[in-house]
């Protein structure tokens, strides 16, 4: 009977392969049915992080919103309570997010050495996301204003009102603002005129630093800018 040889060779290329497979699965069977177990164990292990990552998420944004409530509601010690049992047990990003909010709650209960205390302590806590770290800083700062020195206004955030820093635009007119406070004219004439100067400044951050500009002027107490 005729044959063609390359069929020939692929059967008998085959069966060696199926022999082979089948030495190996005697040999080895233990090893790979462990490996496969595995495998399962860790897909199931993943899908079953990942609900309960996004359950956990959603959770604690519910306790979040309810927090809120409970400070938009004036009421402030429930709010804290609830903003302190979510920053110890909380999931994700919100036990962050809750201790900026204890703060603003804690100034909005009247504590604002608390609160200025509160934001400084997220801005120098190095495992806080770094625009986290600036938004604290700049919240103390504001808080400086009305409760503090121009000089520590200045340390608080003089740093972020550099061309480039995101938060400029803010640091400009808190420090223009604190030196207009501590009677210092010209030094709040440089800061509102460099919001003015810059393209960028967001247009509301620009009108009131014309109004400022315009009151200063007004006040004769520092030399009109030379145009």
């Amino acid at each position: 009977m005729a044959f063609n040889d390359d069929s020939f060779i692929r059967e008998v290329n085959e069966e060696l392969r199926s022999d082979q497979m089948k030495g190996a699965v005697r040999r080895f069977g233990r090893y790979i049915i462990a490996v496969a177990v595995l495998i399962v164990l860790g897909t199931i292990g993943k899908v079953a992080y990942e609900y309960w990552d996004n359950n956990a998420s959603s959770s604690a944004g519910d306790q979040f919103l309810a927090a809120m409530k409970l400070a938009d509601e004036n009421k402030t010690d429930e709010a804290l309570a609830a903003l302190d049992k979510l920053e110890k047990e909380g999931h994700g990003a919100y036990p962050v997010l809750a201790r900026m909010r204890a703060a603003t709650v804690q100034s909005q209960k009247g504590d604002n050495a608390g609160a200025i205390a509160s934001f400084q302590a997220i801005a120098k806590d190095k495992s806080v996301p770094a625009a986290v770290q600036d938004a604290a800083k700049m919240r103390a700062g504001w808080l400086l204003i009305e409760n503090g020195t121009y000089e520590q206004v200045s340390a608080a955030i003089e740093e972020m009102a550099v061309p480039g820093n995101a938060f400029r635009h803010s640091a400009r007119e808190a420090l223009g603002l604190a030196a207009y406070k501590a009677g210092n004219m010209a030094q709040a004439r440089q800061w509102f005129q460099s919001i003015v100067d810059d393209v960028d400044s967001p247009r509301g951050v620009a009108n009131r630093a014309h109004m400022m500009l315009d009151l200063i002027t007004a006040s004769g107490k520092a030399p009109a800018a030379q145009s």
